[in-house]
């Protein structure tokens, strides 16, 4: 138990701010925007289906979207490295990543 919350005290304390939000449509690169300055965008697929986040005061929120249960709109806002927002029935998925470079690159085979 103590080497649980030692674990989740680290990534608590050890977690760090992000710098940009990154948008994939179908597991491609959409699109990037800056935390640092407040908008509202709106990503339309040509099927129709669309999703609606906004960017404010360094966060983000989906506030809108087109799926059914809406579950990526009930989400929480986002802000530190590595969180996301996903919207699985029209295939979105909001991440946040550092403008920083990292000095160590992971790969999954």
């Amino acid at each position: 138990m103590i080497i649980c919350l030692a674990a989740f005290a680290f990534i608590l304390l050890t977690r760090k701010e992000g710098g940009k939000v990154l948008v994939y449509v179908g597991g491609e690169e959409y699109a990037s925007f800056p935390l640092n300055e407040d908008l509202e965008y709106t990503v339309k697929q040509e099927n129709g289906s669309f999703n609606t986040f906004v960017i404010k005061d360094g966060q983000v929120d989906m506030i809108a979207a087109s799926c059914p249960d809406k579950l990526c709109v009930k989400d929480r806002s986002i802000h530190y490295n590595n969180e996301t927002i996903v919207c699985l029935p029209n295939n979105v998925v909001l991440e946040i990543i550092s403008e920083e470079e990292s000095d160590v690159d992971l790969m999954a085979e």
